[in-house]
């Protein structure tokens, strides 16, 4: 429980100085494995110009590339706050094996980080959603999973 809190300082810590450099919003982010911090992130949205660039995501990138994998196995993500949609995806994709987090949701939302129009619209119907999405092309895109499922030396994830 003491490493968990010294992780989790690290990650708040990280936040705290992503104000300090204005490079984007007030979140942190730490990947470990065997006790050992191997990837650390912070949000810089708006320093990239990249929507993706939230502090897990680009904790989870570099973790990934010091261990040459696309997945952290046997590895702990701390993120000062809960994380959003987006990250919480990104964090099943690279399959951790476990998740800390210090702040909420709602406290990001109360803030101004507000995710909770994301959340409703992941429960409504594709064709009502804000943001309109239209299926074109099935037949077309069904080939490619066909090939795939049929190519010998793939890497599995």
């Amino acid at each position: 429980m003491k490493e968990n809190k010294k992780f989790m300082q690290e990650a708040i810590k990280l936040a705290k100085e992503n104000l300090k450099l204005k490079n984007g919003g007030p979140f942190g982010a730490v990947v470990v494995k065997d006790g050992k911090i191997i990837g650390k992130g912070v949000n810089t949205v708006t320093t990239n110009n990249d929507p993706t660039a939230h502090a897990e995501i680009n904790a989870i990138r570099e973790a990934c590339n010091n261990i040459g994998s696309f997945q952290l196995e046997n590895c702990e993500i701390y993120s000062s706050c809960e994380p959003c949609p987006m990250c919480l995806g990104a964090i099943y994709w690279a399959r951790p094996k476990k998740l800390f987090f210090a702040a909420t949701r709602e406290d990001a939302a109360s803030a101004g980080f507000d995710d909770s129009e994301i959340y409703r619209e992941f429960e409504l119907p594709v064709n009502s959603r804000k943001i309109p999405s239209k299926q074109i092309m099935q037949v077309e895109a069904e080939k490619v999973f066909k090939t795939w499922i049929n190519l010998e030396h793939k890497t599995k994830y």
